[in-house]
């Protein structure tokens, strides 16, 4: 890989690893993988740790304790963290690897998607920087916070493996590796080599009356602004997020593997792509597209048209406030 990677300039020094994550600077994924680089004496460890979103305000970084680690905490996403850390802005040279996680939650099938863990792994695989993302299947009651130490134990071959090849410059440059690590990890089948799968959580929401039962969605759902608009949520609504069970897949996937007890190892890449059906259905569906013709513009005076369907409109408090600061 054509980066200044520190382990590439300095050759048998120690490889430079950066952790990133997505449960903040205090979670234990993030002391469990750092305490297991650092004690393993294998590589030089540095930190940049998400633990708010970025709207349109400057990045701030924090020096923080980690044990034997450089470690900031960082008030951007997880993406943002990793942007940050192989800039050569905060730290002085481009990390050999790049780990985000160890997840509290497993990352398999349609929550690649959207999960800010895989999403700090994919931004330095932008970059043209190895990474991996890790997260560990935890389930409450049965998992403790001495299974993240196991996890980062069970994910050390992997790591040293990869950082092998990256000296080596064998490493493929087209992907990045998603590894999930079974609730029963001091029982771990091994290593498997998976495929994302379609599992997903169904999501439901039930409006709920107080924030002591549905927990408090927002600490605030104010915005300083002259503009008259900003004044409409004098009065909110609460509504509490409901999950039901995954369902079912076929074998082969990275789901099904881990449900076995395996340690998954899944690639993925930047690209999206859909089966052949939907491309050739698109491909007849969309010249029609130029023969509609849809008036919109009125003239003046002219008042809106009577709607039997009233648009509904939902916008991110988030996004709004990002606008107005």
């Amino acid at each position: 890989m054509e980066n200044d990677c520190a382990m590439s300039c300095a050759g048998d020094r120690l490889p430079t690893v950066m952790v990133t994550n997505d449960d903040g600077i205090d979670a234990p994924g993030l002391g469990a993988i750092v305490r297991a680089l650092v004690f393993s004496n294998q590589f030089h460890v540095l930190s940049a740790v998400s633990h708010s979103v970025t709207w349109k305000h400057p990045v701030s970084a924090k020096p923080v304790e980690i044990n034997g680690a450089i470690a900031y905490a960082v008030s951007g996403t997880p993406a943002d963290c990793t942007s940050l850390g192989i800039s050569k802005a905060l730290f002085p040279s481009i990390p050999d690897l790049v780990i985000s996680g160890i997840n509290l939650g497993s990352n398999c099938g349609y929550h690649i998607v959207y999960s800010g863990t895989v999403a700090g792994a994919r931004e330095a695989f932008l970059n043209d920087v190895p990474s991996i993302s890790i997260s560990y299947d935890w389930v409450r009651q049965t998992s403790n916070n001495n299974d993240f130490a196991l996890a980062a134990e069970a994910c050390l071959p992997i790591i040293s493996a990869i950082l092998a090849e990256i000296k080596k410059k064998t490493y493929p440059q087209n992907c990045f590796l998603n590894i999930d690590v079974p609730t029963n990890v001091v029982n771990h089948k091994g290593y498997r080599l998976t495929r994302q799968g379609k599992s997903t959580l169904k999501t439901g929401w039930r409006q709920v009356k107080s924030d002591a039962e549905g927990r408090k969605m927002l600490s605030t759902m104010t915005m300083e602004t002259n503009s008259s608009e900003s004044e409409a949520l004098s009065e909110h609504l609460l509504f509490k997020r409901e999950f039901t069970e995954l369902p079912v897949e076929d074998g082969g996937t990275d789901y099904c593997f881990l449900q076995e007890g395996y340690i998954t190892v899944t690639p993925l890449g930047a690209l999206s792509s859909t089966d052949i059906d939907s491309q050739t259905y698109f491909k007849q569906w969309l010249p029609g597209v130029d023969g509609i013709t849809i008036r919109v513009a009125l003239a003046s005076g002219e008042a809106y048209p009577h709607n039997p369907y009233q648009s509904m409109v939902i916008v991110s408090i988030y996004g709004l406030q990002s606008l107005f600061c």
